[in-house]
C-alpha cells in the first residue's frame, strides 16, 4: 500500500499461544493465523515509542527482501505495506504466503523478530454424499428399506477439517448420530424405518475455527410385502360400478392402474385405485386389471383382476298358505358380482311397491338369499303374485312367486274318509276272496268250529257240467220215483246215510255210509234178481 494511503486496521482470526506478542526476544516466534483472500498484519514485537529502520524478509532457503521503512526502497509486491512504520500488513492472503516472517530493526542496535504466518482455508462448502436408491423431483433421495447405504462428506478447506455427524429424526431433535461420529465416511448396511430422517455433516477448520455444515434428507422406502387386492362393488345410493385396488403396507403408497382386458384399455390411473364406471362401460363377464407399481419395485408391479356377472335367480313358483297362518318366500342370489341388491315388490298395482319389514310382512336378507314371511295370511290381502327383483350394476333379474291363500282343512272329516274307503276297500277284497275262492272261506269256518280242513271236500262243477248235473238228476229223480214205487225201502234207506255224511262232514263216516249204501244197493239188487227170478 501507499504511504500516503488509508492505513488498513490489523485483522487476526485466531493466534495459537498469542495473537500478539508484545515483546518477543530475538529468537522467539509469534504466531499469526490468517485466512485466505483476507489481510492480516504482522507486528514487528511490540515495541511503542520512535522506532529505527524497519525492514521485513521473507524466511527461506535464504531471507527474501519484502519491505523497508526506508521509502526510497520500493517493496517486493504491492501487497506488502508498514503499518506505524513498523508492522507488516499483507493484503489478500492466499495459501503462498504462509511461513515465517523476520522483522530487522536498527536503532541503537539491531534486533530480530520473527513470526510464523499460518493461513486457513474455508470451509467455505460442505457436501454431503448418499448412495440412495433414487433421487424425487424435488431432490430428495430415498433409500430402499433394508438396503446398503454408503455415507460421506467432503469440503474445501485447509487443512483438512473435522467431521462431526448429526442426525434428526422426525418430530425430534438434532442429535450426534453413533458414538460421536466424526469419520467424513461411513456405511449403514440394513436401512429400516427409524432411520429416516435429515443427516448433516458439520466440517470444522480447527486452524480458523470457521465452521460449515450441509444436511440431505433420506428417505426410506418399502414396497408392500404382499400381493394386491381388487374388487367391484355398487357405488352407495346409485348404480354405477366402483373399481377399488388396495396394496398395503407399503411407503409411500403405490400407484394405481386399472385396465379392461382383454384389449389393455386404460380405465384410469391414480394413487387411491378407485375407478368409476356407468352402465354403459359395463356388460356380463367382463374383466377388468389392476396393475400397482411402487417406486422401489418390483420394476413389472403386481396385479389383480375381477370379473363382472349380472345376477341369477333361483325361486318356487308356487306357495301356498292357509286363511290365518304364515308363509315363507325364499329368493336366492347366485353368480352375481358386484352382489345384488334384493328387494321384494307386490305386483298388483302399478307401479310396484316394495314391501318393507312391518308386522304383516317380515323382510330378512343374508347375503345373497332373502326371505319374506307373510303373517296372518288373508285371501283378499295376500293372495297374488309376488316379486323378488335382485339389481347389481351389470344386470337386473325378477322371478314371480303365486301365492295362494286357502281354507284349513277338516281334519276330522278327512280321517273319517280315509277310514271309511279302507273299510269298504276291507269289504271289496273279501268279497272277491269269498266268490273267487270258496275252499278258503270253507277252511276259515272250519278253523272257527275247531275242525280239520280236511274234514270237508267241495266239488266245483262248471256251467256245463252243472246243467249235465241237472238233466241227470232228472232222470235220477224219475228212476228213483220208479224205485220208490217198487223198492221203497232200500231207497230210503240208502238217502239216509248220504245226507247224514254230508251234513255231519266227515268223509269216514261218509264213506262208510256209502259202503252201507252200496251193499244195501247190492242186498237189493240181488233181491231184485231173486224176485225175477220166481216164476211169476
Amino acid at each position: 500500500m501507499a504511504a500516503g494511503g488509508r492505513t488498513p486496521e490489523p485483522r487476526v482470526l485466531v493466534c495459537f499461544g498469542a495473537l500478539l506478542v508484545p515483546w518477543v526476544a530475538a529468537g522467539l516466534e509469534a504466531v499469526v493465523v490468517g485466512e485466505v483472500h483476507e489481510d492480516v498484519t504482522l507486528l514487528c514485537g511490540g515495541i511503542s515509542g520512535p522506532r529505527g529502520l524497519v525492514t521485513w524478509f521473507r524466511n527461506g532457503s535464504e531471507l527474501a527482501f519484502l519491505l523497508s521503512s526506508n521509502s526510497s526502497v520500493p517493496p517486493a509486491e504491492p501487497r506488502y505495506s508498514l503499518v506505524n512504520a513498523s508492522s507488516l500488513h499483507i493484503q489478500a492472503l492466499s495459501l503462498r504466503d504462509e511461513g515465517n516472517y523476520t522483522c530487522q530493526e536498527v536503532l541503537n542496535d539491531t534486533r530480530w523478530f520473527r513470526v510464523w504466518l499460518q493461513v486457513a482455508s474455508g470451509p467455505y462448502q460442505v457436501e454431503v454424499n448418499i448412495s440412495s436408491t433414487g433421487t424425487l423431483p424435488n431432490g430428495t433421495l430415498y433409500a430402499a428399506k433394508g438396503s446398503q447405504v454408503d455415507f460421506s462428506c467432503s469440503s474445501s478447506s485447509w487443512p483438512p477439517p473435522m467431521v462431526e455427524w448429526w442426525f434428526q429424526a422426525p418430530g425430534s431433535r438434532t442429535e450426534p448420530f453413533g458414538s460421536n461420529q466424526t469419520a467424513s465416511s461411513f456405511k449403514l448396511l440394513l436401512m429400516s424405518q427409524n432411520l429416516q430422517g435429515n443427516y448433516t455433516c458439520l466440517a470444522k477448520n480447527m486452524l480458523s475455527g470457521r465452521h460449515r455444515n450441509a444436511t440431505t434428507e433420506l428417505l426410506v422406502y418399502s414396497p408392500p410385502p404382499s400381493a394386491p387386492q381388487c374388487w367391484a362393488e355398487m357405488s352407495p345410493g346409485t348404480f354405477m360400478l366402483q373399481l377399488t385396488c388396495r396394496w398395503d403396507k407399503g411407503y409411500p403408497d403405490p400407484n394405481f392402474l386399472w385396465t379392461e382386458e382383454p384389449g389393455g384399455v386404460v380405465v384410469g390411473k391414480s394413487q387411491l385405485g378407485v375407478e368409476m364406471l356407468n352402465q354403459s362401460q359395463l356388460s356380463d363377464g367382463k374383466k377388468f386389471k389392476c396393475v400397482g407399481s411402487h417406486i422401489v419395485g418390483p420394476e413389472s408391479g403386481a396385479s389383480c383382476m375381477v370379473q363382472i356377472r349380472s345376477p341369477s335367480l333361483l325361486a318356487e313358483p308356487m306357495k301356498t298358505c292357509f286363511l290365518g297362518g304364515n308363509v315363507t318366500l325364499t329368493c336366492q342370489v347366485s353368480g352375481a358380482y358386484p352382489p345384488a341388491k334384493i328387494l321384494w315388490l307386490r305386483n298388483l298395482t302399478q307401479p310396484e311397491v316394495v314391501i318393507q319389514s312391518s308386522s304383516h310382512y317380515v323382510v330378512m336378507h343374508n347375503g345373497q338369499s332373502s326371505t319374506l314371511t307373510i303373517r296372518n295370511c288373508s285371501q283378499d290381502l295376500d293372495e297374488g303374485y309376488y316379486v323378488c327383483r335382485a339389481e347389481n350394476s351389470v344386470g337386473l333379474r325378477k322371478v314371480d312367486i303365486w301365492l295362494s291363500v286357502k281354507e284349513p282343512l277338516n281334519v276330522g272329516g278327512i280321517v273319517g274318509t280315509i277310514v271309511s274307503l279302507l273299510l269298504l276297500g276291507l269289504a271289496i277284497i273279501a268279497g272277491l276272496i269269498l266268490y273267487y275262492s270258496p275252499v278258503f272261506c270253507w277252511k276259515v269256518g272250519s278253523t272257527f268250529r275247531g275242525q280239520d280242513l280236511g274234514d270237508v271236500m267241495v266239488l266245483v262243477d262248471s256251467e256245463e257240467e252243472v246243467e249235465e248235473e241237472e238233466k241227470d238228476t232228472a232222470e235220477e229223480e224219475e228212476e228213483e220215483t220208479s224205485e220208490r214205487e217198487e223198492l221203497p225201502r232200500v231207497h230210503k234207506h240208502g238217502h239216509i246215510h248220504r245226507v247224514t255224511a254230508l251234513v255231519n262232514g266227515n268223509i269216514e263216516r261218509m264213506g262208510g255210509g256209502l259202503q252201507e249204501l252200496q251193499e244195501d244197493s247190492g242186498e237189493q239188487h240181488s233181491d231184485t234178481v231173486q224176485e225175477d227170478d220166481k216164476p211169476v
